[in-house]
Parts: structure tokens; C-alpha cells; sequence
């Protein structure tokens, strides 16, 4: 009897371990803490070219700069960016969100720039390159699955370094 009673708590106790385990748990977004945790301040800005997939251009873009670039990102999806391509200009406001795969950066802010618009969202559709707790690479640009010979394909690599609290 004793045996029995053994089993029998044992077989409870493993069905209760098993379906602990088994439940489904939720998912800790680490990327999403890694945009939050604090300001990021542009260091590098590299625009490379393509044609037929053979890089042939890279140009080191705002390396007389003396405006600090700040891109913040907050955990209620709201993202500021001051100072962008180097302009001092008021701070650009907008939202953010990571697409389900977390591989690109949707960030909906309006910057004022040198094209020729004037202004543009250049973090819409960025890939992130690299995103950890002290730095942060984001490349903009055109994306397709297929470019035809000799089509000049342009990268825009954003590279930020985190900014210590004060």
C-alpha cells in the first residue's frame, strides 16, 4: 500500500512539474529594452554604393560636424531625434515600432535635411544592422529582393553609441 501511495504521489508530483513547464510563457522583447534604455548619439554616418552587388563608392558623411545628434526612443512608442543631417533645427518628434521579426525599425518622424524637399522620414523602413546595449547600427535605403545589372543600389548605414545618464 505504501508502494502504491508512493507512485501514486510521484506521478502527481511529475504531471504537475510537466505541466508547469509546458505552459506557454511571455515573450521578453530584449530589443525593444535595448531602443529604451536611454539616448543614443550619432558617431557615423556611411553612405555606400552599389552596382551589380560590387561596392564601388563609400562616403563618411557629417565628419565636420559639430551638432550632437540624439535619437531617444520611449518605452510608450514615441522617438525624438535632434539635430539630424547635422541642421540644427527643432527636435523631431514621431512614433516608433519593430516589425514581428525585429529585424527593422519603423520610426514615423518628419527631419528637416539637405535633399531637396527639404525634409524627409529617414528611419521609416530601417534594417537594423545591429542593435546591444551600447551601440546601435541602422541602415536606410532601397531594399529589394532583385536589382537588375547595373543598377546603382545606395546605402545609408547610421551608426550610435549609447549616451551615459547624467
Amino acid at each position: 500500500m505504501r508502494s502504491k501511495t508512493f507512485l501514486f504521489c510521484l506521478f502527481c508530483l511529475s504531471l504537475i512539474v510537466l505541466l508547469n513547464n509546458s505552459c506557454k510563457k511571455a515573450s521578453q522583447d530584449y530589443v525593444s529594452t535595448f531602443f529604451t534604455g536611454g539616448q543614443w548619439q550619432l558617431v557615423s554616418v556611411v553612405r555606400q554604393h552599389f552596382v551589380s552587388n560590387a561596392n564601388f563608392l563609400n562616403d563618411t558623411l557629417n565628419v565636420n560636424c559639430d551638432q550632437k545628434q540624439l535619437f531617444t526612443f520611449s518605452s510608450n512608442s514615441t522617438c525624438t531625434y535632434t539635430n539630424f543631417d547635422c541642421l540644427a533645427q527643432p527636435t523631431a518628434n514621431g512614433h516608433w515600432s519593430l516589425s514581428p521579426d525585429h529585424l527593422v525599425l519603423v520610426a514615423d518622424m518628419t527631419c528637416r535635411d539637405t535633399t531637396a524637399a527639404g525634409s524627409s522620414k529617414p528611419f521609416i523602413n530601417a534594417r537594423i544592422r545591429n542593435v546591444g546595449q551600447y551601440s546601435l547600427v541602422l541602415r536606410t535605403g532601397m531594399y529589394n529582393s532583385y536589382y537588375p545589372p547595373g543598377d546603382t543600389v545606395v546605402y545609408t548605414d547610421y551608426s550610435f553609441v549609447r549616451v551615459k545618464s547624467q
